[in-house]
């Protein structure tokens, strides 16, 4: 833009909505075309539409999420696109989601992207990468290092659209029923972990078991597993694992900034008016906004809550496990971009983001946390 241009479009900012067209065609934006949009949409026209989840009813945050994001979508519509929500399995199997949308039995569905790896490999990696960037980290990647184009690109072949719907923040190492002092404790562990994370303790001699989350205690309890990751202490604690698993490890290195997203038919996408599709990418950049700050808020309290409380006793992972699962990790990726070139372009995409940024926390974050945190 030139310098002319720029102070018009800056004048035409400062005079308000009255001189908002004339700010707009400072950037090339005419008139008349904005006229022949406002036309083109009916904007009387109402839209009734079914999201279908992988969180249980109402579940704390992740299904709350889902219920504000209908609620603002609402508002913002003033009440021309309404969406009913349905937990996993009130509609269709939670993890029958994605195909629902698919198919259009629903317009759009919640879940993690991780879930769909059979059907879409390079999808985990719009869910999380073991020794990944961190929720700031990644938003980064997505809005403004051409992560999100990627996972358009990826999921307009399955006739969806990607919107990013939340983050959990950095979560917690898992529940264990013994304490893992070296690889040897690893050998033969039975742990409920999804995604590239299981690969990674299968290849570091676990045995990663998949169980829906209402299955998660009494596989714990009875023994079915000998640990479990799931989210963080919020809900850890409201799944009630500090009753009978003794040790809480720490980092969360499998996830390291859980990405949640919401899925929409492509078809049924682009039937609304532009408004509305509006709305709908702005009322879930809200929700990642929301989501992440409910996670860090009842997190903070409720790993407290424990510790004080509750006696649960707080575990690091020893290096030497650590270093073995970046070993791991490294195979299992190149594992998968070696055999699906889709994931390799956004793998790609993801590592050079990643060693640039943490050249920037290396410098900021990092000497922060190391000297100044106590």
């Amino acid at each position: 833009m030139s310098k002319l241009n720029r102070k018009k479009f800056l004048r035409g900012l400062a005079i308000g909505t009255i001189g908002l067209p004339f700010a707009l065609r400072s950037l090339g934006v005419q008139k008349s075309s904005i006229a022949q949009n406002a036309g083109k949409n009916s904007f009387q026209k109402t839209f009734e539409w079914k999201m279908v989840t992988t969180w249980p009813p109402d579940f704390p945050v992740l299904g709350e999420g889902c219920n504000l994001f209908a609620e603002y979508v609402d508002q913002m519509s003033n009440g021309r696109l309404k969406i009913k929500v349905y937990g996993g399995g009130e509609l269709v199997p939670a993890l029958g989601a994605f195909d629902a949308v698919q198919s259009n039995a629903a317009e759009m569905g919640s879940g993690v992207s991780y879930y769909w790896a059979g059907k879409v490999p390079a999808a985990q990696f719009f869910a999380s990468v073991p020794f990944g960037m961190n929720a700031q980290q990644v938003n980064a990647w997505l809005y403004s290092g051409g992560g999100l184009e990627l996972w358009e690109e990826l999921y307009a072949e399955h006739g969806l659209v990607p919107l990013i719907g939340g983050n959990t923040g950095v979560q917690m190492g898992g529940w264990f029923n013994k304490e893992i002092n070296s690889l040897k404790d690893l050998k033969g562990l039975k742990m409920r972990m999804p995604g590239l994370g299981g690969k990674v303790l299968e290849k570091a001699g676990g045995s990663p078991i998949l169980l829906a989350g209402n299955e998660l205690y009494t596989g714990l309890e009875r023994g079915v597993i000998d640990a479990t990751e799931w989210i963080g202490p919020y809900h850890d604690y409201k799944m009630g694992f500090y009753q009978i698993a003794k040790y809480y490890y720490t980092p969360g290195w499998h996830e390291t900034g859980a990405i949640l997203e919401f899925f929409i038919n492509k078809d049924r996408f682009e039937e609304l008016p532009s408004d509305l599709q509006s709305i709908v990418r702005h009322a879930a950049a809200r929700i990642n906004h929301w989501m992440l700050s409910e996670f860090e808020a009842k997190n903070a309290y409720y790993l407290k809550l424990m510790v004080n409380e509750h006696g649960v006793q707080l575990r690091q992972f020893p290096r030497e496990v650590l270093e073995s699962f970046k070993v791991h990790t490294k195979e299992a990726i190149q594992e998968l971009v070696d055999s699906d070139p889709f994931s390799k372009r956004v793998y790609d995409s993801y590592s050079k983001f990643q060693k640039e940024i943490n050249y920037w926390s290396i410098h900021t974050e990092k000497p922060f946390y190391n000297d100044l945190i106590t």
